[in-house]
């Protein structure tokens, strides 16, 4: 079969298109998939470039097939598997191997898809609209008294954060990089959308709220924005850093969350939220079904062949990508 795959970490020119590789088999709880689309996603690049090479929560280890979200038909139960049958059709996330043609992964990793979701928005769906669902609903709790920032609001999880946020009545408030991106990011419902100004948003964040300050901040951006979206949070307010695409920030002194008004900081993950089958399932549900109902509306900005996956890549770290591209397999 074909799979696209790595031997060493480094640029989009370490990518590998090899067309005899093995079928996998499924091991025990893993479950073999004919895979129909695969997500392209930041975690891929940084995957490629060695970011989880130490990681705990994310083990995957040279050599390895790129893609950690998927869309496909079961082919083969591993031994242990109960609640998957051959036939059903899967989409999963945060399990690696998704750029071949055929994929073995936890079962416990797999959700059903309704049999109205086509693969490609399963496959577009269900890494983005999982993270933005637990982030939203579990860790920030917004609800219609909450003020959040959302910084990277054109981007594909600032999108959806902004339009879960909006659907459970909260004020929205989104930073973006140029006029164009924040435009996007007031089509999907921010009621103000604002440059970063090299921090300045937190001097504007802080008027837009009489001076009190948000909520939550959702930063995705890291180094270049946490202290300051400190500065944007209100007494004892919520600060969530899901991503560091400018840089972690390493030299954090616990004392400067006391400083800044008794804050809250946490680093959650995805896998930490999809802990078994049952949540797995739990979760997407409620994504299909936000699809299904028109409240949460995911774009797909392009679909890629495997041999063009290397120049994606190029083009998300050289952040041109906004919207959600995927692999037609």
């Amino acid at each position: 079969m074909r799979a696209i795959m790595i031997d060493e970490y480094g640029g989009p020119e370490v990518v590998q298109i090899r067309r005899d590789v093995s079928l996998p088999f499924p091991n025990r709880n893993e479950v073999q998939v004919r895979v129909a689309c695969a997500g392209i996603n930041f975690m891929d690049v940084h995957t490629r470039q060695g970011k989880y090479r130490n990681s705990r929560t994310y083990p995957i280890r040279l050599p390895c097939t790129l893609g950690m979200e998927g869309s496909g038909t079961v082919t083969a139960l591993g031994a242990g598997v109960s609640h998957l049958t051959i036939g059903d059709r899967v989409a999963w996330c945060i399990a690696w191997g998704s750029y071949a043609e055929y994929a073995c992964i936890p079962a416990e990793r797999a959700a059903r898809i309704p049999e109205n979701t086509p693969f490609e928005m399963a496959a577009a769906a269900m890494f983005h609209g999982c993270t933005a669902h637990y982030l939203i609903e579990e860790v920030g709790r917004i609800g219609p008294d909450s003020t959040c920032l959302i910084h990277a609001g054109s981007g594909s999880i600032g999108q959806l954060l902004i339009q879960l946020a909006k659907a459970r009545g909260a004020t929205v408030l989104a930073t973006a990089s140029t006029p164009e991106k924040r435009s996007v990011a007031k089509s999907q419902g921010a009621d103000v959308a604002m440059p970063y100004d090299n921090g300045g948003f937190a001097e504007a964040a802080r008027a837009l709220t009489k001076g009190r300050g948000v909520d939550v901040v959702f930063d995705s951006v890291g180094l270049a924005t946490l202290r300051h979206s400190m500065r944007a949070t209100r007494t004892r307010g919520l600060v969530i850093n899901y991503g560091s695409v400018s840089g972690s920030v390493t030299n954090l002194d616990p004392m400067e969350l006391g400083e800044s008004g008794s804050l809250f900081l946490t680093r959650p993950r995805l896998a930490d939220h999809m802990r078994d089958a049952h949540e797995v399932q739990r979760r997407a549900d409620a994504v299909f079904s936000a699809i299904g109902s028109n409240s949460l509306r995911i774009q797909i900005e392009g679909e890629y062949t495997l041999d063009e996956v290397a120049r994606v890549h190029e083009r998300i770290e050289q952040r041109e990508q906004i919207g959600k591209s995927i692999v037609r397999l």
